[in-house]
């Protein structure tokens, strides 16, 4: 069955239609930002243009260094003298991690693949894990999580930090490419895999998993536990970038230093986390992140290490944060559209939310806490649009039911303006105005009746009404009813009319002449027809607007006013056929000639009532 808008306002109210729609738009907002997930992507792309922003401001830690295996390394000619062309043998490396170890560093993390074993030459492996005793010395490994080939990770060699947790399951495998190139006690490592998001995007690293029961660390995660740096408490956390440079030191610079001289080292590494890593272009070790879409890999390991160092990763926001403002928005639009506050109100109250709300993201970055609440936004901007469809739909609605109400009562141009929602609303209601009210009657409509068919009578009845109804309508009158033969209709509702007055003696004086061409038309027809009429006008408050039942519901006016303007009418028989109250004269001032016909006695009044038959100003009838 269908069921229009307006019959649904009409069963639920505006107030229950917005609660409904904002129940609905809560549930899908929930559903979004706690399980759907539709709108992530926008976020992140929003949050990778805040965190470019944030980082410009932040200068790594002066104790984080990386020996970069760049360009300028690759083609150095004495480089190319010592070690030839890339991949050079793993002996360079182990001179150079043993010169670092002489100065003590905190931690030295290797950033290369070290499998397979160089069988060519298996004494440059022997002189890596030589230089690889160092106890803080890592090296990486990688999982390889479709690979087929998988080792159980209860015979992993005690120095990979995998461990089991209660409940580990005995018989767990994973694939793990380790660093086979080197003896099992020196396989101090962590798996280096990129952590990217969905889109491909790394934003965030680990500290380990967790495999059927087993922990098997990250290089960041294993560094942290020996080093016993801070560590959130999620193995999964979102870094904090820095976009200034890290500390570089060109690895052709460090490595010739100590093959020259006094062998010392270009820099001091004493107590400091050193990451020994590629980021020379034909080396391909670059990832997608949010600073950068070709971050090297020793970067991004760099950031996480200085990230635990100083406790400054990115703490997710509360979880209610981003639905509370979602939910929030929903409520405080819907209240609003349901209390009709005027749009621009409403729109200014949004924008000003919206400012605020991503101020206090970039607030929260200050404060090392990540939260993006664009997808809470949109979720706002959508209930917006919608409580303003709805809002829209049912002020089209209820115009259109008012409309239609009125269009029996009044002229359809009078009907059509009442488009405003206070026009509306006064309209409907039950109320007491100031109003001029006109009763006509026809003269001698009895003995007319009893000489004709009944046919006739009514035929003669409806020609006559149409008439005088366009008259009313014309001079923006209100049709109140049919009684018999005569004509109710009322000015100054159901919109205010200044000059009701005016208005209504127009129409009078325009209904009596409309009669005369309408009498005169009858007469050609029939020459025994008589046809005349009186008309009463009076001036005064009265209870305006809908009396009856939901069956049966008429737009009328009641009240003395009312009463005294039929009492008028009947005074006009061989006097005038127009007649208006001191009250209706007063109103209209100049603007018609008024000639005193006396006081008159009337039904329920004890004192007499003063009435004047009205004319147009003989200037104005002369210029028309």
């Amino acid at each position: 069955m269908h069921i229009s808008l307006q019959q649904l306002r009409q069963r639920w109210g505006r107030r229950a239609l917005h609660a409904a729609l904002g129940l609905l738009l809560a549930a899908l907002a929930l559903a979004e930002l706690q399980g759907l997930h539709l709108l992530e992507a926008l976020d992140n792309r929003f949050g990778d243009v805040l965190l470019r922003w944030h980082a410009q401001g932040r200068v790594p830690p002066q104790d984080v260094v990386i020996i970069d295996i760049d360009q300028p390394s690759l083609k150095d000619p004495q480089m190319f003298e010592l070690a030839g062309a890339w991949a050079w043998p793993r002996v360079i490396h182990a001179e150079l991690i043993t010169a670092l170890a002489r100065q003590q560093p905190r931690a030295i993390l290797l950033d290369l693949i070290l499998s397979p074993p160089d069988r060519f030459r298996p004494e440059n492996d022997a002189a890596l894990a030589e230089a690889l005793a160092f106890e803080r010395a890592y090296v990486p490994m990688v999982l390889l999580e479709d690979s087929a080939q998988q080792a159980p990770l209860a015979l992993a060699p005690p120095a990979m930090g995998i461990r089991p947790g209660p409940g580990a399951q005995p018989d767990a495998r994973y694939g793990i490419d380790g660093p086979t190139a080197l003896p099992p006690e020196v396989w101090r490592t962590g798996y280096i895999n990129f952590i990217k998001d969905d889109d491909g995007i790394g934003r965030s690293t680990e500290l380990g998993r967790d495999v059927q029961g087993w922990w098997i660390p990250h290089l960041l995660g294993r560094v942290a536990h020996d080093l016993g740096l801070p560590q959130p408490p999620q193995p999964r956390f979102r870094l904090h970038w820095y976009g200034r440079e890290f500390t570089r030191i060109p690895y052709a610079q460090a490595y010739l230093a100590t093959q020259t001289g006094d062998g010392q080292l270009p820099f001091d590494a004493r107590g400091k986390v050193i990451i020994i890593g590629a980021t020379a272009s034909g080396l391909h070790d670059f990832v997608p992140t949010p600073v950068a879409t070709t971050t090297p890999g020793p970067f991004v390991l760099a950031t996480g290490v200085a990230n635990l160092a100083q406790g400054d990763w990115l703490r997710p926001a509360p979880a209610w944060a981003s639905p509370a403002l979602a939910l929030g928005l929903i409520a405080a639009l819907g209240l609003a559209f349901a209390a009709r506050l005027p749009q621009a109100v409403t729109m200014a109250g949004f924008a000003l939310v919206v400012l605020l709300a991503l101020a206090g993201a970039l607030a929260a970055l200050w404060g090392q806490v990540y939260w993006i609440p664009v997808s809470a936004l949109v979720l706002g901007g959508v209930a917006l649009l919608a409580f303003g469809l709805l809002s829209a739909r049912l002020e089209m609605a209820q115009r259109r039911h008012v409309q239609d109400m009125f269009a029996r009562f009044v002229d359809p141009r009078i009907a059509s303006a009442l488009s405003e929602p206070a026009q509306v609303a006064q309209a409907q209601v039950s109320a007491s105005r100031e109003v001029t009210v006109l009763f006509s009657d026809i003269r001698g409509f009895t003995s007319l009746s009893e000489h004709r068919r009944p046919e006739e009578i009514v035929a003669l009845l409806n020609r006559y009404f149409e008439m005088q109804v366009e008259v009313i309508f014309r001079h923006q009158g209100t049709l109140d009813k049919f009684i018999g033969d005569a004509i109710m209709a009322f000015w100054g509702a159901p919109m205010a009319q200044p000059q009701h007055a005016v208005l209504a003696v127009q129409a009078a004086l325009a209904m009596a002449e409309a009669l005369e061409r309408f009498a005169s038309d009858l007469a050609r027809e029939d020459p025994a027809v008589r046809f005349a009429i009186g008309i009463g006008v009076h001036t005064g408050p009265a209870v305006v607007g809908f009396l009856g039942t939901q069956r049966r519901l008429d737009y009328t006016a009641i009240g003395d006013t009312v009463n005294l303007a039929s009492r008028i009418e009947g005074c006009t028989k061989g006097v005038a056929t127009v007649l208006v109250s001191e009250a209706t004269r007063a109103q209209c001032g100049e603007a018609f000639e008024f000639i005193d016909r006396g006081a008159f006695e009337v039904k329920g009044r004890e004192q007499a009532v003063r009435l004047f038959e009205p004319r147009p100003r003989r200037s104005s009838v002369e210029s028309a």
